[in-house]
């Protein structure tokens, strides 16, 4: 009698499933790690544009008039395109013209967790649907939530 020393189907069913296991939790990885990356990208953009408005209005003393137009007219910004989130964001001057705010709308609650509960160095208050952010998320579960950043 002469023996098969062939794979049987369970055996090729068995290797095709941890694959496929192994394929999902690469995708996961992959989401993730690009997810963490477009949110250390936008914060450091968010630093660089309080950066080139601290610049373009440090001689005044006040920061009236600032806003997405102003800064693409002085070239501080390339294009009206939110860091992060929509594009129907805001940067405009506080009451008093002494601070600034950048508000961000339309982040997900991923995003929205991101920067309520990591402490920008540039932002003096973060504002997180209209609440000060300490620490407890006051995020929502869909794509609506507005971050604002105080900037003095």
């Amino acid at each position: 009698m002469k023996q098969e020393s062939g794979r049987s189907l369970i055996e090729i069913i068995g290797v095709l499933a941890i694959g496929a296991v192994m394929a999902v939790a690469a995708v996961q990885l992959y989401g993730q790690l690009r997810e963490s990356q477009i949110r250390t990208l936008a914060s450091h953009e968010l630093e660089r544009i309080v950066k080139n408005v601290k610049i373009l209005t440090g001689a005044r003393g006040s920061y009236a008039g600032v806003s997405i137009d102003y800064l693409i007219k002085a070239g501080a910004l390339a294009s009206s395109r939110a860091p992060i989130g929509n594009d129907d964001w805001s940067i405009s001057p506080t009451y008093d013209e002494k601070a600034f705010t950048i508000n961000l709308i339309g982040l997900t609650s991923g995003e929205c967790e991101y920067f309520s509960i990591k402490k920008q160095p540039w932002a003096t208050t973060v504002l997180v649907n209209g609440q000060e952010a300490t620490g407890a998320s006051n995020c929502f579960s869909t794509k609506t939530n507005q971050v604002s950043f105080v900037v003095e």
